[in-house]
Formats: structure tokens, sequence, C-alpha cells
């Protein structure tokens, strides 16, 4: 009887391992690549001139489109590619390209981080709602966050790793929603060299995501692994 259990515990605690591993990973792309510290300034900025009652609602929205946007791509980027006949070890492989792109600026000294060009951040001050433009798109959910949410769509083997990325998109929104709310407090105490030097960590660890997208791409179209 004992020996039956253990037979099949054994599998269970193997999936629920490789569950929380593959929940883990996810967590831990997307963030890197949102790099939602990197949108803090934008949004001090663009909302210096609001309450703080709009900013809290501002960033609320914010983490919301993003959420959205992310979990419309999980789901449906990878049909969207295939339709157009793009095969999985293209679209690993252009995801990788796209966040080794994203992780170069990350890691570029003169421009820690995503910014807005002056005639983006004169426009976003002019408009009533910056929550899904410029902040949800493309500050929180760029081309590079979106590249690895598909990419993590091509890695799932079933509905259940597709559910794990949406908890992950999801916990991701959340930290994003409580760094641009204390994003007015945070950013006199990070100041602009504590900045750098987290934007610089997190476009490493995207790097490595980008070179593991392209070699899963490549091994995949050769048939290795």
């Amino acid at each position: 009887m004992f020996e039956e259990f253990i037979k099949e515990s054994v599998p269970l605690s193997s999936y629920f391992v490789g569950t929380t591993t593959f929940l883990l990973a996810a967590f831990t792309s997307i963030i890197s690549v949102a790099n939602p510290l990197a949108a803090m300034p934008v949004f001090v900025s663009l909302t210096e001139e609001n309450t703080d009652a709009e900013r809290s609602n501002i960033a609320r929205k914010s983490s919301f489109y993003m959420f959205m946007v992310l979990t419309i791509f999980l789901f449906g980027g990878t049909y969207i590619m295939s339709f157009f006949g793009i095969s999985l070890p293209g679209i690993r492989i252009a995801g990788g390209l796209i966040i080794m792109r994203a992780a170069v600026s990350m890691l570029s000294p003169e421009d820690p981080g995503r910014k807005l060009s002056e005639v983006d951040r004169e426009a976003a001050k002019e408009k009533d709602d910056i929550s899904f433009t410029p902040m949800a798109m493309p500050m929180l959910s760029g081309p590079g966050s979106i590249a690895v949410v598909i990419g993590l769509a091509s890695q799932a083997e079933g509905f259940f790793d597709l559910l794990m990325v949406t908890v992950a998109i999801a916990i991701v929104a959340l930290i994003s929603y409580l760094i641009l709310r204390l994003a007015p407090i945070s950013a006199r105490y990070i100041g602009p060299s504590g900045m750098s030097a987290v934007t610089r960590m997190m476009g490493f660890i995207a790097m490595a995501i980008a070179v593991q997208f392209i070699l899963n791409g490549i091994s995949r179209y050769f048939g290795i692994g």
C-alpha cells in the first residue's frame, strides 16, 4: 500500500516541481524584459501635475492594460504567427533577436532603460489619459515583453503551462502597479545611479534569455534535443 502511494506521489511531485520551475522561469523572463523600474521616471515626469488619487488610477489602469496586452499575445500570438506561416523555431529566433536588442539598450550606459523622445513626451503630456499609451505600451508591454510571452507560449506543452504564464504576467502586472504607485517616493531614494545599476542587471538577464530563445529555436529547427 505504502509502495503504491510512493509510486503515485513521485510523478505528482515531479510534475509540481516542473510546473513551479516553469512559473518561476516565466516570471523571471517577463519582469526582466518589462523592467517596470525603467518606466518609473517616465511615470513621475508625466504625472507631476496629477493628484495622488489620479496617479493611483493611472498606475492601476496601466498595469491592467499591460496584463491584457500580454495575455492576448500569449494566447493569440502563436496563432497569428502560424497564420502567416511562421514556424515555432522562427518565432523563437525572432523573439530572441528582439529581446537581445532590448537587452543591449538596457546595458547601454548612455541610455539606462527605455526613454521617450521629447516629441513623444510632449504629446503624452497633452493626453487626458496616459495609462494605455505610453505607459502600458510601449513602456511596460513593448516589443521585448511581447516577444518573451510569444516565446513562452511556443514552449508551453499544454493549457496548464499557459495558465502558469498567465499567473506570471499577473504577478508582474501587480508588481508594476506597486512600483508605479510608489514611484514619486522611490525615485528620490533610488536615484539615477541606482536605476542604472538595476537596469543593467535586468539587461544581463534579458540577454541570457535572448540567447536561450535563439538556441532553442536553432536546436528545434535542426531537430537537436
